[in-house]
């Protein structure tokens, strides 16, 4: 179980007696190893949308077969449906670290460290260099055409990272 390597692993610096926290890098080696550990839903994801002032959101916690807990967070605006993300995260002690996040086409993001534009949906993914650079983990983002609506970028998104659905007792998986 590699969150618990990271339980402890805050470095705490003190400047002119201001207390600084800083988190731990998580190496694409790690991030690789959240990403293919084998998730199991017990029921395929049928959100329950909490409303809030300007987009719905559903979250779901998912516990991996290393005992890591990972989360499922889906949000999406009341008042354009190209503006969604579909947010993959791993809980490391209390911090939840973004491995990927599924954007519709509502935006244009930039790659800050290659300074190229990204238009249309776009799966952002957790990199230990734009850690190391000071940027958000999952601030790298890659264009897509494997989706275009919320749905499919769910789907996808279980496709991508080892989800499966559970198989109910007396019954064998088929493939």
């Amino acid at each position: 179980m590699l969150q618990n390597r990271y339980l402890n692993s805050v470095e705490v610096i003190y400047d002119n007696g201001e207390q600084f926290i800083v988190m731990a890098i998580i190496t694409d080696r790690e991030i690789d190893s959240f990403l293919k550990e084998k998730k199991t839903l017990q029921n395929p994801i049928n959100p329950a949308f909490r409303d809030g002032r300007s987009s719905q959101k559903f979250e779901q916690e998912v516990e991996g077969e290393n005992g890591n807990i990972f989360k499922i967070i889906i949000r999406i605006s009341k008042f354009n449906p190209s503006d969604f993300s579909i947010i993959f995260c791993v809980k490391i002690g209390s911090r939840l670290f973004r491995l990927k996040r599924y954007n519709g086409d509502s935006h244009e993001h930039t790659n800050k460290l290659e300074d190229e534009k990204v238009d249309g949906c776009h799966i952002h993914q957790a990199t230990e260099r734009y850690q190391d650079n000071g940027f958000r983990e999952e601030d790298y983002a890659k264009k897509t055409t494997k989706y275009n609506d919320w749905k499919k970028a769910l789907e996808v998104m279980l496709s991508e990272n080892n989800f499966q659905l559970a198989v109910p007792e007396g019954q064998r998986r088929l493939f």
